[in-house]
């Protein structure tokens, strides 16, 4: 089985607490602090090998360069299927909430989305294979975590996935500045949030597909949002309107 590498205290503490196959630990030699004994209790319970080695060694494994003393060799990542993500959102009776990337590229802004969608409550994140950024250890650790509890699927065609789950009674929502303003939107029910790419947005042909477009209110001198912070705001108010709904 391929590995891959899971690097900064967070990201691997989360990994082992979530049940994660990790092979094998790399520590700093003579590190004892309180994060890095949690670690290592943790590891000791699953009986993962354990091997401290020097700052140099880490340094030259690290493929973040922010391993903050820890690496853990794990398992591959899999992508999940959009399927298993609808029955997980059925099997707790809850309206579908998936948040689609159209040709997200920077880690950071996925692993931030990953993250979001874990802490809205979002049933999992699609995104397509071309032109976009995959789980990289990067995006592990930007995401903190909640990669290992937040599905990902990846996906042939957009527009074609959300043609098909269309059909299935879900409809879609896009950030664009164009759209209406997303307070006088109705963001209940099965939705599927769609953030565009972090230079060009949200494609033609992906817009196309939505069934509304949602403005986020700007007041300052530029205009436009980071990809990842855009996600949270509009997550947070399908959040809030389904708090409000029951």
């Amino acid at each position: 089985m391929d590995e891959y590498q899971i690097e900064g205290r967070n990201a691997v503490i989360e990994a082992l607490r979530a049940g994660k196959s990790i092979d094998k630990l790399y520590v700093l030699d003579g590190c004892q602090d309180g994060p890095i004994l949690t670690i290592k209790r943790e590891a000791k319970k699953q009986d993962v090998i354990i091997k401290y080695v020097d700052k140099q060694r880490l340094d030259q494994m690290s493929e973040t360069g922010h391993h903050q003393g820890v690496i853990a060799a794990a398992a591959a990542f899999t992508y999940t299927e959009v399927d298993e993500i609808l029955k997980s959102a059925e099997e707790k009776g809850e309206d579908v909430f998936l948040i689609l990337l159209d040709h997200v590229e920077d880690p950071h802004n996925l692993g931030a989305i990953i993250r979001t969608a874990n802490l809205a409550g979002a049933h999992g994140v699609v995104i397509p294979k071309d032109r976009s950024v995959g789980l990289t250890p990067t995006v592990m650790r930007a995401s903190a975590g909640a990669l290992n509890y937040t599905p990902v699927a990846r996906v042939n065609n957009l527009t074609r996935t959300m043609e098909e789950l269309k059909e299935r009674g879900i409809w879609f929502v896009c950030a664009d500045m164009q759209g209406e303003l997303m307070y006088d939107l109705n963001l209940t029910g099965p939705v599927g949030l769609v953030i565009g790419n972090e230079g060009s947005g949200v494609s033609r042909l992906v817009r196309d597909h939505c069934d509304f477009t949602a403005a986020i209110p700007m007041n300052g001198s530029i205009d436009s949002l980071n990809a990842s912070v855009a996600t949270g705001v509009l997550a947070y108010e399908i959040v809030r309107q389904r708090m409000r709904k029951k």
